[in-house]
């Protein structure tokens, strides 16, 4: 992007669409208003590749020549065929009122005014933009004489239906998410907020291939520097291509260097709307149906939009076991190396007794057989996402009961592992968001070091080392540990606990919204 726009220039233009295309357009590039020299310099560009149509006729029953160009395949030719070719060719176009409508006005305007049954119709000034636009769906149309070029949106793109997010399935709630289709993913956000305030502004980005960027947010409610951050971080993405939301994630979040994810994805537009709600921002890229809210605080990401359609005591307590579920999933193997190594004193004396019991023979510390159990289990978690799902689950299931089995025959792990191995995967299924659960898998190898170095001492000295990192990093100038710390009690109402309805009158202090109010 060659400008930023502000807010209120942003509702003053109304359409950011054109925006976008005038600020891609390059002047040093403008038709000549010769047909023949204009078509010669687009063939030279495009004109190679197999899927590029030019269709040249003439205008009514003149003499005026013109040009349609589009790509095959992504243009609707029965809407080129009934709506375009035959407007354009008609004898009626420019039979009764030729003479007057050429001196009134160019060609090109009395067509546009009265020829083209199309909602969106735009001018182009340059060769280039009119590529771009044809390369991007739209139909390019050239007329003699006329030295400005036309776009005609007219794509067809093939879109799969709207479905239920794979990889956020409820058991209540909507069943709608997003798809690979921006206008489609706009339109159900517009469905869910019917609202002059819900202000959705597009950018064009990826310096080689051209793709549609919107970030959208509720205007009367969102902080405007934390809009302007999101707005400048967008602006500085320079790479060649953006194929899905990840690559944006990666290029905004504050520190590449952080295993946590600092930008929350999600494919429910109802989590999207409640972030916007709070004052947030969404990002959604065309091409993948997996959207961006920014700022992300640690707590949202053990959150779930069913903790709010249940009511608050369900969700407040399935809340607190997803919390139960992320410190199992980090710390259980790295605990068990402690007990086991070091404090067995620690133990009650009859599960001492039968946990060694359970070791006799296993040739390996705790930490070889827990690391040998964990990797093991990630590999198969791996092989199973990778496979075919009916495949997949199967290998999944059977792979661990059967390798677990062979290894405690084998006297290669212990029985107690297996089961704190298994816990611990179970735990980490548990969590909504699977960006937190990758994360804490790799935080786990670095628990179970300490815990074999230290002991008990090592599994403390890492959980304070993390807290230190996690309350020095920021997600857009918001703590990620908040409303923890820094300390506010009045968002803690939608922390650990989902507070009733009634009690949750204010948004999040820490979004610094516009309106603070909930209801009154």
């Amino acid at each position: 992007m060659k400008r930023w726009i502000s807010k209120k220039q942003i509702q003053r233009q109304g359409s950011m669409n054109e925006w976008a295309k005038e600020a891609d357009s390059l002047s040093e590039d403008p038709f000549t208003g010769n047909i023949a020299e204009d078509l010669d310099r687009i063939r030279k560009e495009i004109g190679h590749n197999s899927d590029i149509h030019f269709r040249e006729f003439k205008i009514g029953k003149t003499n005026i020549r013109a040009c349609i160009v589009f790509v095959n395949g992504f243009a609707d030719t029965e809407l080129i065929n009934d709506k375009i070719l035959d407007g354009l060719m008609s004898f009626e176009l420019l039979h009764s009122h030729a003479e007057e409508a050429v001196s009134k006005q160019s060609v090109k305007e009395f067509i546009m005014k009265n020829s083209l049954p199309l909602s969106h119709v735009y001018e182009v000034q340059s060769v280039a933009e009119l590529i771009s636009g044809v390369m991007s769906g739209s139909i390019g149309l050239l007329i003699e004489g006329s030295q400005e070029g036309v776009l005609l949106g007219a794509s067809k793109e093939k879109t799969r239906n709207i479905e239920e997010p794979l990889s956020e399935a409820l058991v209540r709630g909507p069943r709608v998410g997003f798809i690979e289709n921006l206008t489609d993913n706009t339109a159900i956000l517009r469905r869910l907020a019917k609202t002059k305030n819900l202000s959705i502004v597009n950018f064009k980005v990826g310096d080689r291939f051209k793709k549609d960027l919107v970030i959208t947010y509720i205007d009367d409610i969102v902080d405007p520097e934390l809009l302007k951050e999101v707005i400048r971080r967008i602006k500085k993405i320079n790479i060649d291509d953006l194929p899905e939301s990840g690559y944006v994630e990666q290029l905004i979040e504050d520190n590449y260097l952080i295993p946590f994810p600092q930008v929350q994805n999600t494919e429910r537009p109802d989590r999207v709307m409640s972030a916007l709600l709070e004052g947030r921002v969404a990002i959604l890229l065309d091409g993948t149906p997996f959207a961006l809210i920014v700022p992300v605080t640690f707590n949202m990401l053990l959150q779930s939009p069913e903790d709010y359609y249940e009511r608050w005591i369900p969700g407040t307590l399935i809340r607190i076991l997803r919390y139960f579920s992320a410190f199992i999933s980090l710390f259980a193997p790295s605990l068990y190396i402690a007990f086991i190594s070091f404090h067995q004193g620690l133990i009650p004396t009859k599960l001492a007794i039968s946990m060694a019991a359970s070791r006799d023979g296993v040739p390996f510390p705790p930490l070889i057989e827990a690391l040998i159990m964990e990797v093991s289990i990630e590999i198969l978690r791996e092989a199973g996402l990778r496979l075919p799902k009916p495949v997949g689950q199967s290998i999944g299931i059977v792979g661990g009961l059967i390798i677990g089995e062979a290894a405690v025959q084998a006297g290669i792990v212990s029985p107690i592992m297996v089961i704190v191995v298994a816990v611990t995967a179970i735990s980490s299924f548990a969590l909504p968001h699977y960006s937190t659960g990758i994360a804490l898998r790799m935080l786990r190898f670095i628990a179970m070091f300490f815990a074999a170095i230290y002991g008990l001492y090592g599994v403390v000295l890492f959980f304070l080392l993390l807290c230190s990192h996690l309350v020095k990093l920021k997600s857009f100038g918001v703590p990620y540990l908040s409303p923890a710390v820094p300390y506010q009690l009045s968002d803690w109402k939608d922390f650990m606990i989902r507070a009733p309805f009634s009690l949750m009158k204010r948004r999040p202090k820490l979004m610094q919204t516009q309106n603070s109010l909930r209801k009154k």
